[in-house]
């Protein structure tokens, strides 16, 4: 498109006329310059997502879609007996704060921290969890109700567990500190139930636990329970915790290198 100039006769009046055939005057001033073609790549109307999309601000938590859960937790199973809890089991009936001078990375002080497991819990607990004179406990496994772990974000509380023995707590939720915790620390799987498992089990049956199959079965009733998956937390707790996950899939270097 190219500009041209034409005066009237009137010199204080000037007409300006655009043809649009005509190709554009190199002598033309830039300010008459128009641009004439269109984008190649017009802009599209925005439109809204569907639910559908693949993009998700969901983070990668225990809420993972099982078949990624099936990917990651292999085939990991826990057998053994069972220690049930209530709800808001917190981190000072877990490991009492008088024991958090004890340093986990001292193996002496790691065991004697396990057999201390739990010994916050009121008197209505009659069993105890780890006998005394004792560091390791029977049950590898603790049901327990909504909110476990709540209080403070002590490691310890995870850790205490782990040295006593415990492979998995499975609660109906957890307080967000001491899941992050058990998955920082790698000591024990903090699995999710779909329903009060703690109302139906009772302390001393003998359960199964499959990661992959999201089962919990208890032989001492017969009864099968679906747990939530884990997620993109199964890794990490396998490694070892996430300094080890972090070293083996090649994050940070290794200790060796």
């Amino acid at each position: 498109m190219a500009a041209s100039l034409s005066c009237s006769p009137n010199p204080t009046l000037t007409r300006v006329t655009v043809s649009p055939r005509s190709s554009l005057s190199p002598t033309a001033p830039h300010f008459l310059k128009v641009l004439a073609t269109t984008p190649s790549h017009p802009f599209r109307p925005l439109t809204a997502r569907s639910q559908s999309s693949s993009f998700s601000l969901a983070a990668p938590r225990a809420s993972a879609a099982a078949a990624d859960d099936k990917s990651s937790s292999t085939s990991t199973t826990f057998h053994g007996i069972c220690y049930v809890v209530g709800d808001n089991i917190d981190t000072d009936q877990i490991i009492p704060a008088e024991y958090l001078t004890l340093v986990p990375s001292k193996p002496d002080e790691y065991e004697k921290l396990g057999s201390y497991a739990l010994i916050g819990l009121p008197d209505s607990y009659t069993t105890r969890f780890v006998e005394p004179n004792e560091t390791k406990t029977k049950y590898s496994i603790v049901i327990g109700g909504y909110n476990f772990g709540c209080g403070s974000s002590r490691e310890h509380a995870p850790v205490a567990l782990g040295a006593a023995g415990v492979a998995a707590v499975v609660a109906e939720s957890y307080a967000r500190i001491f899941f992050r915790n058990s998955v920082a620390t790698g000591e024990v799987y903090p699995l999710e139930s779909e329903g009060r498992i703690c109302e139906e089990c009772k302390t001393g049956d003998t359960l199964t636990i499959e990661l992959a199959e999201g089962r919990l079965i208890n032989h001492t009733t017969g009864k099968e329970y679906r747990l939530k998956p884990i997620g993109d937390a199964g890794p990490v707790i396998e490694a070892g915790g996430i300094f080890d996950y972090a070293r083996k899939t090649g994050m940070i270097p290794s200790i060796s290198a």
